[in-house]
């Protein structure tokens, strides 16, 4: 239960401030035209993917029988380490040779599109509650006919939808020390509370004792971690202000085109 907890709340800022990120409505208005969204799980099924992802399959299935008949008989738990990366290098190695050529087949097939319909922006499904244009269709379309996508001449036209890089948000100083600082008192009242734990005499103890770790995190969070929150919003949101963007979302969610206000963000906490 303690590690359950412990996953809730790990990295709580780059969270918080992610959900902050989206300044506007998460609808995208029917009136904005040139919007369109690709639903991304959707390519996931066309034969070229599920053959990628069956044939990684088949060599973790492998991968698995080699770790399982190499860690037989260790015992020190660096070697147990090093054997584990070493698999796991392995598996991530292989992920990334049979779809990083897959992938970019599709940002093309999705570029070639959007250019087609004088699209400025596309962006993943899951955030798209209403309105916009799906382009799903059109693009599977190009990813299953004979040859490879051709990239559009021209590139994307000025955008309203902005974006942000969050990892590089997350990095500035301020920010990331605020991270690490809760990381730290998240870990030191998580030992607290096994440490409390180990002694605990009946369930209403240990309830107790959860519930009094979860009160201490959320009030960590509100002393200093909300505040933050509130700030980066507001510089986010002045910032779009001052470019007339309507919408302001995570590059995560983000495929195609946009107006990166990455740096004018990160540039404002300095």
């Amino acid at each position: 239960m303690m590690r359950m907890l412990r996953n809730r709340m790990t990295l709580a800022l780059a969270a918080a401030l992610a959900a902050a990120a989206l300044l506007a409505p998460a609808a995208l208005a029917a009136d904005v035209n040139d919007i369109g969204f690709v639903d991304q799980a959707a390519l996931a099924n066309i034969p070229s993917f599920v053959s990628a992802n069956r044939e990684l399959s088949g060599y973790k299935a492998g991968l698995d029988k080699q770790f399982a008949k190499q860690m037989r008989g260790v015992r020190d738990q660096n070697t147990q380490a090093r054997i584990a990366q070493e698999f796991q290098n392995k598996l991530a190695q292989r992920q990334r040779d049979l779809f990083a050529p897959l992938f970019e087949r599709a940002r093309v097939a999705i570029a070639s599109v959007a250019s087609s319909k004088n699209l400025s922006v596309v962006v993943d499904k899951r955030i798209v509650i209403y309105g916009g244009q799906d382009v799903t269709g059109s693009v599977i379309d190009l990813l299953n006919g004979p040859g490879d996508p051709i990239p559009p001449v021209n590139t994307p036209p000025p955008s309203s939808v902005g974006f942000v890089d969050q990892s590089q948000v997350d990095a500035v100083p301020k920010l990331k020390t605020a991270n690490d600082d809760f990381a730290k008192f998240q870990a030191d009242e998580q030992q607290l509370a096994q440490s409390k734990m180990k002694n605990a005499k009946s369930d209403g103890d240990r309830q107790q004792i959860l519930k009094d770790y979860q009160t201490a995190l959320a009030d960590r969070q509100k002393t200093e971690i909300q505040p933050l929150v509130d700030q980066t919003r507001g510089i986010i949101s002045d910032v779009a202000k001052k470019k007339g963007l309507l919408l302001v979302i995570d590059r995560a969610n983000l495929i195609y085109g946009g107006t990166d206000i990455t740096s004018d963000v990160t540039s404002a906490f300095k």
